[in-house]
Parts: structure tokens; C-alpha cells; sequence
């Protein structure tokens, strides 16, 4: 079974969950010889990055025609090998091999009749806890948590919310405000709900601000506090650490094990955030979770894109001892709900085991043409 095609598919989408903004992804469609249909992804974000690694998989895409699909091993390694030039420890090349190495996976599955889990060495967890993940954008607090106590009665462990996101929330700026959401928060949903601050990507603090925050948001039993110096202050997390009693979580924004082996060297992180859609792949997303699992650490998979990351996401979780809950967007969207044919939803408010060949999804075609993104073209 030899790989005959390789198509790189640039998507964008309005994310309800990100207060209706355009996100933009790269898909790829693998297809055999045989006819199987491998899918992979890379979370891209933005239109010049998408384009970027829909014009490296073109170019990395002869590489592939004619090999098998049971060659995964070597054709990872190859790609990396190959780009070292332009993608040593990360950049657009990691998106680009991360969206093909996930096909890979998925049209490996499915040729030999197996779940991609199985492939990884089988689950070892029954199921895991699904946790609601979403920006925080409603201008009043009432209308934000109101949103939260809904996720969690709809039987999800609790809930993450991205703080300096779009919209109108004004979360992240104000400490007075940012400590009454917390403790509002913590109202709606009850005493025993997981509740996770992750303070986003458009407010940074400086590690007295961080102290601060953290110090007043600690009667409110936060799990975790994500990202709250940025991906990278050795420095500000140490003091953080030393000072607040309080699980800290980041990493998702580094690319390879290397990094990440960084950020654990720190010994100020407990909770490590890691995409499939950006790690090189679901090959990069197994390497770095025996690292955090080595480590002694938590593996939380950030499945904020479409069902194809989610899949591969699902399945590398399952796979690793470190993962302990599994986060999902409570608010319906396309790439979600519209993209495969079912949805990867919890059943009572937990995942369970892939048991379908390959990644387990049917993707629309359909659905990818209609938000292919084609620059120039409203």
C-alpha cells in the first residue's frame, strides 16, 4: 500500500468559542493506492502561516509518493532530517510534518483495521474526564459564568477559561475584576468542578503581578494556573513558585522535545500543554509525553482546533500514563460538529476509547470545500 497523493488544504472558520474570530488551519488529505484517505492537521492560526505550510507540504510531498504507509518511522524522521535547514527545533516546518505524520497515523490505522490507540500500545486509561475549554468574552461577569455553570451541568468536570482573549470580557487587566470573575466563577459551578485561569495571549504580567493574582485567587482552588509569564521567564516562574502555592501549567507554544525538556528542566511546571497539530505530529506528541511522563508530570493535550487534532489528541491521551482529563470546546463549531460525520463528544461527561480503524473520523469533503480558504475570495 504506497502512498499515491498528498493535498495540503488551507481551512478558516468563524470559532464561536473565540468570540466568532476567523481561525485558520492546514489540513492534509493522504490517500493510497489502495484508496484509503488519511487525514492530518496543523493549527496554524493565522492566513500567512497556513499558506506557508500548505507550500511546504507541497514541496516535502514527493518525498512520500510511492512509499508505504507502514514506513511511518523513517518517513517522520526523514522529513525531519530534511528540513533541519529551515525547521530545527520548531517553526512552519513542524506544522507541516505534524499535518502530514498525523495522516500517516490515521491511514496507517486504517489499513491494518486498528484503532490509532492500538497502535500507540493500546489505552491506558478506562476513559478520561472531559473538561470545557473556552475564551471568556461576554462584557458582564453574570453572563460569563452563567455560561461556565452550564458546561458543568451538562456533566464536564469542570472548566478552563482563556482569560486575555478577544471579545469584551476585559479579563487579565484589572486585578479587582479579573479576582471577582474567579470567585463568581467558583460560585456558579460548585465546590468540586476543576477550574483552570489560562491568561491568554494579548495581557502579559510581570511575576509581582502573577504573585498577586495568584495570591487572591487562591481561595478559589484553582487546579491550574496556565501561562500566566508567557511561554518563556525561568525567572518569573521560579519566584512564582517559590512564592504561591499553586500548579502552574505552560509550554504548549514550544515545538519539540528538545523544548520541553527546557521547560521541565525548570522544575516550574505541572501541568505541560502539548498539540499534536503543531509537535511535529502525533510522533512528536507521544516523544513528549514520555518525557512529561518520565518526569513525573501532567500531559494536558491542547485539542483546540478541529476533530482531526482532537482524534489524534484522543488517541496519544489514551495512550499516556501522564494525561488525566481531555478538553473540548462547549460551544458548538464547525470544525467540531460539522467537519466528520460524528462528532467526538464525552458520554456523560467523559471520552471514551477510540474503537474505530484509524483516527476514527469520517471527514466531509463537503464541509473542507466549503472553508477551504482561498485568499482574494470573500
Amino acid at each position: 500500500m504506497s502512498i499515491a497523493s498528498v493535498e495540503a488544504i488551507p481551512v478558516a472558520y468563524p470559532e464561536p468559542n473565540d468570540d466568532g474570530a476567523i481561525r485558520h488551519l492546514c489540513l492534509v488529505r493522504l490517500e493510497t493506492t489502495d484508496g484509503v484517505v488519511g487525514w492530518g492537521e496543523s493549527i496554524t492560526q493565522w492566513p500567512e502561516a497556513s499558506l506557508s505550510t500548505a507550500a511546504l507540504i507541497d514541496g516535502l510531498a514527493p518525498q512520500l509518493i510511492g512509499r508505504s504507509v507502514h514506513d511511518h518511522d523513517q518517513l517522520w524522521r526523514q522529513l525531519v532530517d530534511h528540513t533541519w535547514w529551515y525547521g530545527w527545533r520548531g517553526g512552519i516546518a513542524a506544522y507541516a510534518i505534524a499535518a502530514i505524520d498525523i495522516a500517516l497515523w490515521d491511514a496507517r490505522g486504517q489499513a491494518l483495521g486498528q484503532p490509532v490507540v492500538d497502535l500507540l500500545g493500546g489505552p491506558v486509561h478506562d476513559d478520561l474526564p472531559a473538561l470545557a475549554s473556552a475564551h471568556a468574552f461576554h462584557a458582564e461577569i453574570d453572563d460569563l459564568v452563567a455560561d461556565m455553570a452550564s458546561w458543568v451541568e451538562r456533566g464536564l468536570i469542570g472548566v478552563k477559561v482563556g482569560m486575555g482573549k478577544k471579545g469584551r470580557s476585559r479579563l487579565g487587566v484589572d486585578h479587582d475584576r479579573d479576582v471577582a470573575f474567579v470567585a463568581a466563577a467558583r460560585a456558579a459551578i460548585g465546590d468540586d468542578p476543576l477550574l483552570i485561569m489560562d491568561l491568554g495571549v494579548t495581557v502579559y504580567w510581570d511575576a509581582e503581578t502573577a504573585i498577586r493574582r495568584a495570591e487572591a485567587f487562591a481561595p478559589y482552588r484553582l487546579d491550574w494556573l496556565e501561562e500566566p509569564l508567557g511561554p518563556w521567564d525561568p525567572a518569573g516562574y521560579r519566584r512564582l513558585r517559590d512564592t504561591v502555592d499553586m500548579r502552574l501549567g505552560w509550554g504548549e507554544r514550544e515545538w519539540d522535545v528538545r523544548g520541553y525538556t527546557e521547560v521541565l528542566d525548570t522544575g516550574c511546571v505541572d501541568v505541560v500543554g502539548v498539540d499534536p497539530a503543531r509537535t511535529y505530529g502525533l510522533t512528536g506528541f507521544l516523544q513528549i509525553g514520555a518525557l512529561v511522563h518520565e518526569r513525573g508530570q501532567q500531559l494536558n493535550a491542547h485539542a483546540w482546533s478541529s476533530a482531526i487534532t482532537s482524534a489524534a489528541s484522543l488517541a496519544g491521551s489514551f495512550a499516556s500514563p501522564a494525561a488525566r482529563v481531555f478538553e473540548v470546546k462547549p460551544l458548538p463549531n464547525p470544525m467540531q460538529d460539522e467537519l466528520v460525520t460524528e462528532p467526538i463528544v464525552p458520554v456523560d461527561g467523559r471520552m471514551q476509547v477510540p474503537t474505530r480503524p484509524g483516527l476514527g473520523i469520517t471527514v466531509r469533503s463537503d464541509v473542507v470545500d466549503h472553508y477551504r480558504f482561498r485568499p482574494g475570495r470573500s
